[in-house]
């Protein structure tokens, strides 16, 4: 995401990053705009306690070459009902946030409120690729013990849906592969990637379940290594001047000529 900023003419002065975590997203962007007032959100509050902002050892080293940016501000809410009035930001951030809910739009219809006129909505979230082998080794159980992600089509539909013009995104599959299954399941507990679904089962089905789907997964090695596959969806859009007030009625503009 960082890397695409770099062909992005923008100069944010106020940044929201939604999902921020631990901080080291608000960390880049303060080292790419120092000038910008941060804000982080999470709904998870023990992610806000930990001090993600401070840089490291060459960072500390080489700060008094340059402008070094405040300390970001934190809360901690829900990205569908964001705590702060319109048009507060000029770029609005969320890595690898959107994939954890059921339905993106009113998450979108909020960061689509809360940005300025002419800003910017950048985003990555995973695909319904995602961690496709553990699915399929699950077999019929797989679609409820493995978290649903959404399609690229459809985060664009909502994209549109929420008031965002010219959304641009695209897809890439990234394999990681592990030494064994239990290597699997430790970084995605770690990690925090469980389901999400307040319906998911509860426990692993049983043994026999459980071991059928091991063979599976041991099926699926090559040379000695387990391929698994995300498919990360990077996009933005802008929030262009709008046509209509909110109850309805058009805005026309008026633009004087210039003086002959």
């Amino acid at each position: 995401m960082s890397e695409r900023l770099d062909y992005i003419r923008i100069s944010p002065d106020r940044i929201l990053d939604i999902g921020c975590g631990s901080g080291g997203d608000l960390h880049a962007l303060g080292a790419r705009y120092p000038q910008a007032r941060r804000v982080g959100i999470d709904f998870a509050l023990p992610f806000l306690k930990t001090d993600g902002d401070e840089p490291g050892l060459l960072a500390r080293l080489f700060a008094s070459r340059r402008k070094r940016a405040a300390a970001p501000m934190l809360a901690c809410a829900e990205a569908g009902a964001l705590p702060f009035a319109h048009a507060q930001f000029v770029l609005i951030w969320s890595n690898l946030m959107l994939n954890w809910l059921t339905d993106p739009l009113p998450a979108l219809r909020e960061m689509h409120r809360t940005l300025a006129i002419d800003g910017l909505l950048m985003f990555s979230t995973l695909g319904p690729d995602t961690l496709k082998e553990l699915r399929m080794a699950l077999g019929d159980q797989g679609g409820d013990r493995v978290h649903r992600f959404i399609d690229m089509h459809d985060i664009g539909d909502a994209l549109v849906k929420a008031g965002f013009s010219d959304p641009v995104m695209d897809m890439e599959i990234v394999t990681l592969t592990y030494t064994d299954i239990e290597s699997l399941l430790t970084d995605l507990r770690q990690s925090g990637w469980n389901n999400a679904s307040t319906l998911r089962p509860r426990n692993l089905g049983g043994k026999a379940r459980w071991a059928i789907a091991r063979r599976r997964l041991e099926e699926a090695f090559v040379d000695q290594r387990l391929p698994i596959t995300f498919e990360i969806i990077q996009g933005h859009a802008w929030k262009a001047a709008p046509r209509k007030l909110d109850d309805g009625r058009a805005i026309v503009r008026f633009q004087p000529k210039n003086p002959t």
